[in-house]
């Protein structure tokens, strides 16, 4: 049963058209994705559905009978209460319920007056009702959800009582999201709700929304999240909405396929184009009248051709490429017995660390657990307690900051890389900045102007022109929409430095790295792999430990692995050279082709019946056989 729909919604402001035409239904209980870049109107559109906003044009319908709870990314919960008390407020009714019973309690334990029967029959009756109304409302579990929701979200006990007024913007967020959770609405609409959870609080919301009843909308750049969660997935760009059945990857691969298609279709059409403009060209050149009728006859019905249009794929950082100027030694890091402490807090202590050259490695931990503070203490920013920290021989660090702090916000954005790297020349510069989506006069926007995802952009092409040999990366996919996450992901995976990185982006993880090193208070524990295997590995130690040899692969493993790869080289030449026989097959065929269907141009063949019904059995047969070579060809592709 559809639950909300659009059709033809239409949003602008001035000149700048936000959505257009935005057409799309969503049924009950589905959990469902929007993506798309950053300002493309995914929080615009959330707005419209929550009648924050009013659209210019087009028609919405939301069951009645439903109630919509609405998360904002850039939420202020101001209030004076506690915590605990705030959250209490969702259960408004159960309380005044509380409240009445206690009275009615009161009531019923006064002394029996045969005189007043009818008003003792009646307070008995109204326990009676308001008890069961309590029981269905979950009057006995609701506190029980309280601190179930407020601890999966990452606040202890000792948190409960404190103002929320003294919260930090992420912590009012969190306590958005729980009286969100609680108030249970029948329909979601989450708009990124992962910002500001450390990620057990991540996992734990993923299991909870997993398990929820009602319909979810949620807008997410974690791709780990959307995969977990959603069964259907809706990409706003260039104003409007394409839905796709399925998750994030599902998307992904659907996203490409359907761009495959569209592009398979565009160059058969322009290929067929181009054959017919060729064979209308020869027909003229012969300049006989039935000729030259003939490719007037053939140019009125390529003119009435609806051209496909060229698919373009959504616009993303091209160029990010990290290179190394110099080659740093063997050993990267070496940190020894390292202790870290804020008066009373102990952050780390103990910590032992060796890095070597081309390792890429994550560091994850609880917040608060001291993961940027060690980038510091590397950076020499900020001084250790204890142990000691050396660098190897030609190490050049690079450090992408998560606050931006390193950027001037009087500055423009060409002053700003170009303080930075004066030896550039001014189209180096404005190449560069091109490449990171920074053209025209967008180049002398100020610094203080810019969203989030414009500044991260900023330090990644600063890090990109540096050449640093090693990276210390602090959460560096905030802020950034999914295809300049996946950008990063590409640069990062072809980088020959080595990479240290904080990130609560699995997917990321899963991705970049192949070594992860767990940060506790007593020191670092090391899992040989990625987020998934460390995953695993936390739920079951014993798991893979037959081949954590020789840096998680045993020789027996290598050996098999180097005939897997073997193989997989023997079976890629097999197959560019099918490709190649059968790109050779084809244009013989192509031009076998041509010459037949010149033929039915000739005088001896269109005045002959038998001989043109001859001829054009073999077009025909040609064509059919050619029909098969490009699927075998594509096939191989």
């Amino acid at each position: 049963m559809i639950v909300l729909s659009c059709k033809d919604i239409h949003k602008s402001y001035g000149i700048d058209v936000i959505l257009k035409n935005v057409t799309f239904n969503i049924n009950e209980g589905e959990h469902v994705g929007l993506v798309g870049p950053n300002g493309a109107g995914k929080s615009t559109l959330f707005k419209i559905l929550n009648k924050q906003l009013e659209p210019d044009s087009g028609d919405i319908f939301i069951d009645k009978n439903k109630k919509i709870g609405y998360l904002s990314q850039h939420l202020s919960l101001e209030s004076n209460n506690s915590i605990y008390d705030e959250v209490l407020l969702v259960f408004e009714n159960l309380l005044k319920l509380e409240n009445k019973l206690s009275e009615l309690e009161k009531e019923m334990n006064k002394p029996y007056d045969p005189a007043n029967e009818k008003y003792h029959n009646k307070i008995i009756k109204d326990y009676t009702t308001a008890s069961e109304l309590y029981t269905n409302r979950g009057g006995y579990t609701y506190k029980a959800e309280i601190n179930k929701v407020l601890k999966g979200l990452g606040f202890l006990e000792n948190d409960y009582s404190k103002p929320i007024n003294i919260l930090s913007g992420g912590q009012k967020t969190r306590v958005a999201l729980c009286k969100l959770l609680l108030s249970n609405p029948d329909i979601l609409l989450l708009d990124e709700p992962t910002n500001h959870l450390d990620l057990e609080a991540i996992e734990w919301l993923e299991e909870y929304l997993k398990a929820y009843k009602g319909t979810i909308i949620v807008i997410s750049h974690d791709r780990f999240f959307l995969d977990s969660i959603t069964i259907k997935t809706f990409e706003l760009s260039n104003g409007y909405v394409e839905t796709y059945n399925g998750n994030y990857t599902a998307y992904i691969e659907l996203k490409k396929k359907v761009y495959e298609e569209k592009l398979k279709a565009y160059n058969l059409q322009q290929s067929e184009i181009k054959r017919q403009e060729e064979i209308i060209e020869r027909y003229r050149s012969f300049n006989r009248e039935k000729s030259i009728r003939a490719a007037e006859s053939r140019q009125k019905a390529l003119d009435k051709i609806e051209r496909i249009e060229a698919p373009t794929k959504n616009n993303k950082i091209t160029k990010l490429k990290f290179q190394t100027q110099i080659q740093s030694g063997n050993d990267v890091l070496h940190i020894e017995n390292l202790s870290k402490h804020y008066g009373s807090k102990t952050l780390f202590e103990n910590l032992n660390l060796d890095i070597k050259r081309s390792e890429h490695i994550a560091l994850i931990g609880d917040n608060g657990r001291g993961k940027t503070t060690l980038f510091k203490i590397l950076m020499d920013k900020v001084k250790s307690d204890e142990g000691t920290c050396v660098l190897g021989k030609n190490v050049f660090i690079g450090y992408y900051d998560q606050e931006q702090s390193n950027l001037e916000p009087e500055k423009t954005i060409i002053d700003e890389v170009w303080d930075d790297f004066p030896k550039l020349t001014t189209t180096e510069v404005r190449t560069a900045l091109a490449a990171f989506l920074f053209i025209g006069d967008d180049v002398f926007k100020k610094i203080s102007s810019l969203s989030g995802g414009e500044k991260c952009r900023i330090n990644l092409l600063k890090l990109m022109l540096s050449k640093s040999n090693f990276l210390l990366l602090d959460e560096p996919t905030n802020h950034l929409d999914i295809m300049s996450r996946e950008a990063l992901e590409d640069s990062i995976l072809n980088y020959d430095g080595t990479v240290l990185v904080i990130s609560h982006d699995r997917y990321f993880l899963n991705k970049v790295v192949d070594k992860i090193h767990e940060l506790n208070i007593d020191g670092i524990k090391t899992y040989l792999g990625n987020y998934s295997y460390y995953v695993e590995k936390k739920k079951n130690p014993l798991r893979f430990q037959e081949i954590e040899e020789f840096e998680g692969k045993t020789k027996t493993q290598i050996k098999s692995e180097k005939k897997k790869k073997r193989e997989e080289e023997k079976l890629e030449k097999q197959k560019k050279l099918k490709i190649k026989n059968l790109e050779k097959e084809i244009a013989n065929l192509e031009q076998v082709l041509e010459d037949l269907q010149s033929n039915l141009c000739l005088e001896e063949v269109y005045s002959n019946p038998e001989k043109s019904e001859e001829v054009n059995k073999e077009i025909t047969d040609t064509e059919v056989r050619l029909e098969k070579l490009y699927e075998e060809w594509e096939e191989y592709l």
